[in-house]
C-alpha cells in the first residue's frame, strides 16, 4: 500500500494524506516523494483551489521524520540531503499560491509540527496533542520549522514552544496561537466545514490574497533563514549526542 493519497472534490479541494498508520503517519522518503508530487498537481491544475493535509486514522497526524529509517543517517553531509529536501518540499509548501490547511487529525510531535506549520491554517481534533520535541533529541527543527513557525504567530510564543520542547493540548494550542480551531467528529467534515466559505470564492481572488502572504514571507527572506537553520541542524545531527537520543529513544 502507498504511503500516501491524493483526493480531489468537486468543491476545488485536494485532500492529502500520510497513510503510514503503524508508523504514527512518519515521514519517510516515499512520503516525501507523495508531497512533491502533490505540489505538482496543485501547481499545474487550475481547478484546485485549496489543499488540505491530514493523516490516516485516529490517533496520528504526522509523528515528524521516520526516525528508524533516518538513524543510518551519521555525518553532517548524509544529513542535510535528507533535510533539505524536506525543507525545500516545506517550503514550496508555504508559498503555494493556493490556501493550504492542516487538519491534525491526532498527534503531532516533531517534523510533524512543521509539517504543519508550513500551511496557512490549522485545525485540529478535540483531544490533540502537539509539540517541537525536537530539543529532546539534542537537534533543532531540522526542515525549516522554526523559521516557518516566526511567519504563523507570536515570535516570543513560538521561541518558547521550541525551546521547551514540550507536547501541549488541543487547549493550549489554541491559546498560543498555532491553531485557528478545534474540531469533533470527522475530520473530513470538518475540512469542508472549515474550507466552505473560502471555496465558494473566485480562485483568482484566492490565488490574489496567497500572493500578497508570498510576497510578505519572500520580503523576510523565508527561504534563506529556512536554508541557515536547516544547516545549523545537519551540524548538530552529525554530533554524538543526538546520536545517542535517538538510541534512547528507540530502545524504549
Amino acid at each position: 500500500m502507498k504511503a500516501y493519497s491524493s483526493t480531489v472534490y468537486t468543491n476545488g479541494l485536494l485532500v492529502w494524506k500520510i497513510k503510514r498508520p503503524a508508523k504514527r503517519n512518519a515521514i519517510n522518503f516515499e512520503v516525501m516523494d507523495g508531497l512533491e508530487l502533490m505540489l505538482d498537481e496543485v501547481e499545474r491544475d487550475p481547478l484546485i483551489k485549496a489543499v488540505a493535509i491530514t493523516g490516516e486514522g485516529e490517533y496520528s497526524f504526522c509523528s515528524g521524520g521516520d526516525v528508524a529509517e533516518f538513524h543510518n543517517l551519521k555525518t553532517e553531509e548524509q544529513a542535510y540531503a535528507m533535510l533539505s529536501r524536506m525543507g525545500n518540499l516545506l517550503y514550496r509548501l508555504a508559498v503555494l499560491p493556493k490556501p493550504t490547511v492542516a487538519a491534525l487529525n491526532g498527534s503531532a510531535v516533531g517534523g510533524g509540527c512543521e509539517l504543519a506549520a508550513a500551511c496557512d491554517m490549522r485545525i485540529a481534533k478535540a483531544g490533540t496533542k502537539a509539540g517541537f520535541i525536537q530539543a529532546n533529541l539534542a537537534i533543532t527543527t531540522g526542515w525549516g520549522g522554526a523559521s516557518l513557525l516566526y511567519e504563523r504567530m507570536n515570535a516570543s510564543l513560538a521561541f518558547k514552544l521550541l525551546t521547551e520542547g514540550r507536547v501541549l493540548s488541543v487547549q493550549e494550542l489554541l491559546k498560543y496561537g498555532f491553531i485557528n480551531e478545534i474540531y469533533e467528529g470527522n475530520t473530513l467534515s470538518a475540512l469542508k466545514k472549515f474550507t466552505e466559505h473560502i471555496l465558494s470564492k473566485e480562485a483568482s481572488v484566492l490565488n490574489s490574497y496567497k500572493e500578497a502572504m508570498i510576497e510578505k514571507v519572500t520580503a523576510g527572506n523565508l527561504k534563506e533563514r529556512m536554508d541557515q537553520e536547516i544547516r545549523r541542524c545537519a551540524v548538530l545531527w552529525a554530533k554524538e549526542e543526538h546520536h545517542q537520543a535517538v538510541s534512547r529513544f528507540l530502545k524504549r
